[in-house]
């Protein structure tokens, strides 16, 4: 996932150290973050936790808001990551499906506390930062539309094309269902039970709602 560093100016011109530094930041701000709040975690209180003075932390970031964009930026970077890490070309539509969701619930149930963070506080970003973050969950939802894409094509999926959007969305909403119910969801199943009764929902469905809804375009 490509990083807009451009959102976020630095007085520092050596990007390995910004690199460096902006990582301790990002790595403070997430354990403040989870336990606090961000509304609840002040910019000293960051600066403390990741080793640096209120001063030498303002080198490299300007708000507090940057720094809870750097660490929106950081998790979804992570998120992506470890999804296309199961996912290779030699493999077919359906066999990369079937590893990119289990990959999902399982990564979704190790960064829950994170996942959460995005989704409570990315309102507090200003507009652009909000957008390019919203716009990163967008590519990782296309990752499994291509998924889907290629599964149609290679025939190992039945799904009808107009509906491949709105499937990939269900998938990433099926994933973040385990963060943000987990509450309730956690008392009935674990994550491994969780994800073998979505897949057996999902994969069902994809082979065989692409013949009904061929059937329906048919008949309208």
């Amino acid at each position: 996932m490509k990083r807009n560093s451009k959102l976020i100016p630095s007085m520092i011109k050596d990007q390995r150290l910004i690199a460096e530094r902006r990582r301790q930041i990002i790595e403070g701000a997430v354990r403040l973050f989870v336990k606090k709040g961000f509304h609840k975690t002040t910019t000293r209180e960051i600066a403390r936790e990741c080793g640096l003075s209120i001063g030498t932390m303002y080198e490299y970031i300007q708000s507090k808001e940057d720094v809870l964009y750097l660490v929106c930026e950081d998790i979804h970077s992570d998120l992506e990551k470890r999804l296309l890490e199961v996912v290779t070309e030699s493999d077919s539509g359906m066999e990369s499906l079937r590893k990119g969701l289990k990959q999902l619930f399982r990564v979704m149930d190790e960064m829950r506390p994170l996942v959460l963070l995005i989704y409570q506080e990315t309102k507090s970003l200003p507009n652009d930062k909000m957008k390019y973050v919203l716009s990163k969950e967008e590519e990782i939802t296309g990752l499994f539309e291509r998924i889907l894409h290629k599964g149609m094509q290679d025939g190992t999926i039945g799904i009808d094309p107009s509906s491949i959007k709105l499937m990939a969305h269900n998938i990433m909403v099926m994933g973040q269902m385990w963060t943000f119910r987990h509450w309730s969801l956690g008392k009935h199943y674990d994550v491994q039970e969780y994800t073998d009764r979505q897949m057996a929902l999902l994969l069902g469905e994809f082979t065989n709602g692409g013949k009904r809804d061929g059937n329906r375009s048919d008949s309208t």
